[in-house]
């Protein structure tokens, strides 16, 4: 079935009519959790490798290696501007499938889910996590269902694994990356995680701010077919921009140094942030990834990733501070890594 043929607002196919709500029998094993698993998800989710119906899929794997992840959502809220814990689910998975240079084949999906969640709600999200894993070029290969007590799961929890093959030999690691790289953002920064706290907090502002979350892996197999001299690429996600430099600096045993004016922040989202008291840097992303790449592949690799990426700075020599701002007036601020997050639960 492609993803045109779905109709994503027709309503659960269940009889919500005698079970209007998840109850803890459809996690038991019996006809209760069959019908939910025969009646919803795999009406949701039908492809030819989830219906073989037994405990592990068959799939097929091009020859060469693979590239496999796994990764869990208890996002709160559960639907959100510009996506839902469902299409957030399969995005990551993809996306870090794709940051390894690989190209996303199958995913597993994993439900936690409180019991009293509506089951029209629980559709809903199956259906956005098709739609997604359509749009993504992924099959959700095998899944599993399991019911908690009212109170004890904060609707639906999922978790995923992913399987993509890689068809080049490149290392894409931070053990490639070396002085002199430069380092490229695609898009702007700190939206998802604004986007969620502005619903959590009943914020409204002249625009609305929706989720960045999208999947990359189309535009970064692009970077690496093209010949770009990709050495490391990472999505940006939980602890933002900053976080996610200093991990690959110390990984890689060198300094990044960012420049401010050369990293993309939407107006709405910095006004928020200074609203609220965040630093754009440290806000996650859902659709967003950094690319370490030679000074002789900047060019290129801008031109690929599209007009809302922008170069924003380099990698230098190990000193005492792994990664460091130089702000619009020309002095140098130290971005720490946090002990904390700023923005629990956002994905």
């Amino acid at each position: 079935m492609g993803l045109m043929s779905l109709d994503f607002s027709m309503s659960c196919p269940l009889p919500i009519h005698r079970y209007p709500h998840v109850l803890l029998a459809h996690g038991g094993g019996g006809s209760l959790m069959q019908s939910l698993i025969s009646e919803l998800f795999l009406k949701a989710f039908n492809n030819p490798v989830l219906a073989q119906g037994h405990d592990a899929a068959r799939l097929s794997i091009p020859s060469g290696k693979i590239a496999f992840t796994t990764d869990s959502y208890v996002i709160r809220p559960l639907f959100f501007p510009g996506g839902d814990i469902g299409s957030l689910a399969v995005h990551g998975t993809v996306n870090d499938l794709a940051m390894s240079g690989a190209r996303p084949l199958y995913i597993s999906a994993g439900f936690i889910i409180e019991e009293g969640l509506e089951m029209e709600t629980l559709w809903q999200i199956a259906l956005s996590m098709r739609k997604a894993a359509d749009a993504s070029g992924v099959l959700i290969a095998t899944g599993d269902t399991k019911v908690v007590d009212k109170g004890k799961g904060d609707g639906v929890f999922i978790n995923t694994a992913g399987i993509g093959v890689l068809e080049h030999d490149r290392l894409i690691s931070p053990s490639q990356i070396k002085p002199g790289d430069k380092v490229i953002v695609s898009g702007d920064v700190g939206r998802h995680g604004i986007a969620i706290m502005a619903v959590r907090s009943g914020l409204e502002f002249e625009t609305k701010i929706e989720s960045d979350s999208a999947p990359v892996a189309s535009v970064a197999l692009s970077l690496l077919s093209s010949g770009v001299d990709a050495k490391c690429m990472r999505d940006i996600t939980r602890g933002g921009l900053a976080s996610v430099l200093n991990e690959l600096a110390v990984s890689a045993g060198v300094s990044i140094e960012v420049n401010e004016c050369d990293i993309p922040v939407r107006e709405d989202v910095a006004a928020a942030c200074e609203l609220l008291g965040f630093d754009p840097l440290y806000v996650a992303c859902e659709g967003r990834f950094a690319a370490f790449v030679s000074p002789a592949s900047v060019d290129e690799a801008l031109r690929i990733l599209g007009p809302e990426a922008r170069c924003i700075g380099e990698v230098r020599e190990k000193d005492s501070v792994p990664v460091s701002l130089r702000s619009r007036i020309g002095t140098r601020r130290v971005l720490a890594l946090l002990s904390g997050e700023q923005l629990p639960r956002i994905c």
